[in-house]
């Protein structure tokens, strides 16, 4: 064998184990290995803010999406509804029978809330007879109410009335004295029997026997039927008249009685329009007391005594 040939052969083997050690070395190496270099990297480029994400347009031959039908609004809130107007409460039904529905039928307002029975609403005419009625006290004023004193003892030459109704009486007649008229106070209570001696005088004067005139009024009562008896009543003029007749009406004295006796509780008994109701003929200087509130009314609603009384069933 050639001497040479384990030389050759060693120094093969010597190759392949250095080749070995390059391939070991080259598959463990690293940037951060001593004596390494990084190649010259390209000029940094700034940063870029971070862009926000945005839906991928759609692919070219992509169908567009169809359109969404609009959705139906939502119901608004219904408002609450407001509650129906309560039904109007019926008016009461008036009583026909009663003052108010009387006087309703008439076509009137409601009468005052009176007592009917009461004293100064007593019905004296040629149907409605007092007998021989007498007022419980009796007063005295002077006539022509230039004494404002009222008396309560017989005294002739005074007119007297029933004292309850005295002192209104008295302020009326001062109050018209107040507008510049004069006031004669001529006939006041009279008495059953002055009634019927008053009644039989003027029939004979005037050729009746009834009392009454051509027409069927009354131009004197019986003793029983006349309102003076009652006290109740009054015959007011300017002066004193010996025989009183329709020319009483045209006096300024009997007119402002006419207009502003209501405000002392009195109304004008016998208006000539009334005469076929009151069966009297007319008297515009007869004045009765029936009280403030009954005379407002019936003055203020042009009634005669009987048709206010009727409200109340009287009859």
């Amino acid at each position: 064998m050639n001497a040479r040939f384990p030389l050759r052969l060693l120094t093969a083997f010597l190759v392949l184990l250095a080749f070995g050690a390059v391939f070991y070395l080259y598959g463990t190496y690293t940037p951060h290995s001593v004596g390494y270099e990084p190649p010259a990297a390209a000029a940094e480029e700034p940063a870029q803010e971070p862009q926000p994400l945005s839906a991928p347009e759609p692919a070219p031959d992509a169908a567009e999406p169809e359109e969404a039908e609009p959705k139906a609004p939502a119901k608004e809130e219904a408002e609450p509804e407001e509650p129906a107007p309560a039904e109007p409460t019926p008016e009461p039904t008036v009583d026909p029978d009663s003052p108010a529905g009387r006087a309703a039928a008439l076509g009137l307002p409601a009468p005052p809330e009176i007592d009917v029975d009461s004293w100064e609403f007593v019905l004296v005419n040629g149907d409605h007879s007092i007998g021989e009625y007498e007022p419980p006290e009796l007063a005295y004023l002077n006539q022509t109410a230039d004494a404002t004193d009222i008396q309560y003892t017989f005294n002739a030459n005074r007119c007297r009335v029933d004292s309850r109704i005295a002192q209104p009486l008295l302020d009326m007649a001062l109050a018209c004295k107040a507008e510049g008229l004069p006031v004669y106070l001529s006939s006041g209570y009279r008495s059953y029997s002055d009634q019927a001696a008053n009644f039989q005088r003027i029939n004979q004067n005037n050729g009746t026997t009834d009392g009454k005139n051509w027409e069927g009024h009354y131009i004197t009562m019986p003793a029983g039927c006349s309102e003076h008896q009652t006290g109740l009543a009054a015959d007011i003029t300017d002066v004193h008249w010996e025989i009183k007749n329709d020319a009483v009406a045209e006096v300024p004295t009997v007119q402002w009685l006419a207009q502003h006796c209501a405000e002392y509780g009195f109304i004008l008994r016998f208006p000539a329009e009334k005469r076929d109701i009151t069966n009297v003929m007319g008297e515009s200087w007869h004045f009765r007391y029936v009280g403030k509130e009954a005379a407002a009314y019936i003055m203020d609603n042009d009634l005669c005594l009987e048709e206010f009384l009727a409200l109340y069933g009287v009859e």
